[in-house]
């Protein structure tokens, strides 16, 4: 069976919702009516209730955003992440907490992660800086902010737990546009934040790789280490769509101009022929991908109130404001300056 997007329905990245449930217990402690939500973002009241259920990614997207803007919380995510219990993950968290030291963790972190959130891929890379990156599978990176700030959050909290030191990271690196990051989130981020980014990933100091976990526990870590493996092999590999490879790939490039069909072929490693051929299966074209990605963007960008048409125009691709005029009478019959007023 697929659904409307030509994904198997047991291909669907899922996670493990614990975000998801966090935003719904917010949300209901604000008397805000979820129920609508839920329904709009694909889920059940039974879903973000019952912990052993597991939570398609992209709707745990679609639902942050809605919380997001009923509560009128730009920082919705950093706020869940800051409140979640860093326990909560269970497995994931022990074997990470028993490590020897906070690089062996976060090694640990990159490989099993994805037996908690199958649509983020984690990565670990260490030397003169330590870097975490993560990279979207199956789902559209576009249609995020709040789930990957929760898991930098996260991250960050874990890394000071591990340590027992109150670090913050040298770097930190996000794809979404953001204007500003308030100065109260400087104690946990530091001050180096940046957003429109090629990636998302956190960077620290080479040291940090080398610093001995507090709760170290080598014979429970082995131990952990043996089940997490076996979770991992019971787990399905998911399939990605290749429209969601697409959009990830065009996101970063489309402020370059760089977003055409041979750069992003080169990207995934396929011919053009070939890319076009894996679209046509899932019943789209390329300039479709890219001209839906643009719609998209281009609603988001224009409920920034700081953000002129003529840098939306660049951050589109568009090399003049007159064609993003042109594209958006062509999507909605108006201009963006209409639209956003």
């Amino acid at each position: 069976m697929r659904n409307t997007k030509g994904m198997r329905l047991k291909d669907i990245p899922t996670a493990g919702g614990g975000i998801a449930r966090a935003a719904y217990v917010l949300a209901s402690k604000k008397h805000v009516a979820v129920a609508p939500l839920l329904r709009r973002a694909n889920l059940s009241v039974q879903q973000v209730r019952n912990p052993n259920l597991r939570i398609p990614v992209r709707d745990q997207i679609n639902f942050l955003n809605l919380v997001a803007e009923k509560l009128d919380d730009e920082f919705l995510g950093i706020r869940i992440g800051q409140m979640v219990e860093l326990r909560e993950p269970g497995l994931l968290y022990y074997v990470m907490a028993s490590s020897y030291t906070v690089g062996e963790a976060l090694q640990r972190c990159a490989r099993y992660s994805t037996i908690q959130n199958e649509g983020v891929h984690i990565g670990y890379r260490a030397g003169k800086t330590v870097t975490i990156t993560f990279d979207y599978f199956g789902v559209p990176r576009r249609l995020d902010r709040h789930q990957i700030e929760c898991f930098i959050t996260l991250l960050v909290r874990m890394c000071q737990k591990l340590s027992g030191l109150s670090l913050v990271p040298s770097q930190v690196r996000l794809m979404h546009r953001r204007s500003r990051m308030p100065s109260e989130f400087a104690r946990l981020f530091g001050t180096h934040v940046t957003f429109t980014c090629d990636a998302d990933e956190v960077e620290y100091p080479g040291s940090l790789a080398r610093a001995p976990c507090v709760n170290a526990d080598p014979y429970l870590n082995a131990l952990l280490v043996k089940y997490c493996d076996e979770a991992m092999a019971r787990r399905r590999k998911k399939a990605a769509t290749w429209q969601s490879k697409v959009e990830n790939a065009i996101v970063p490039l489309l402020p370059h101009g760089q977003a055409r069909i041979g750069t992003i072929a080169a990207e995934l490693g396929v011919s053009r022929r070939t890319l076009a051929r894996r679209l046509a299966d899932e019943g789209l074209t390329f300039r479709k991908v890219l001209d839906d990605l643009r719609f998209d963007l281009s609603k988001r960008y224009l409920r920034e109130q700081d953000l002129p048409v003529s840098e939306i125009a660049w951050l589109l691709g568009y090399r003049e404001t007159s064609a993003l005029n042109h594209a958006f009478k062509r999507w909605t019959g108006h201009t963006p300056t209409r639209a956003a007023a």
